[in-house]
């Protein structure tokens, strides 16, 4: 299992500022170890976001996304105590999910 992801929130008014840091290593299935074998593909396929569990962002990737994958977006209508929670599936049906509260600023 991968270490969980780190979730920050930052209050800016009516508007929070949801940053998201996802410990994977996203291997492309391009590269070659040390032996010249192929590293099989290994890269988050399915995220999804909530926001007091009303989901508020999906996303499709794919091979491409770099290593620990960062997600930065804006959220309208959120306050101190509301739970932001990110899940996401690999191409290998692995899965993890987290969650955290929005703190006052």
């Amino acid at each position: 299992m991968t270490e969980a992801s780190r979730i920050r929130v930052q209050l800016q008014g009516e508007k929070a500022l949801v940053r998201i840091l996802m410990n994977h290593e996203m291997e492309s299935g391009q590269r070659r170890d040390a032996a010249g074998k192929l590293v099989p593909a290994w890269y988050i396929q399915e995220v999804s976001v909530t926001h007091n569990g009303r989901v508020v962002l999906t996303a499709d990737w794919g091979p491409a996304v770099s290593k620990s994958p960062y997600l930065q977006f804006t959220l309208k209508s959120a306050k101190a105590g509301d739970r932001i929670g990110v899940s996401w599936r690999d191409n290998r049906n692995a899965s993890r999910s987290d969650e955290a509260s929005v703190l006052g600023s």
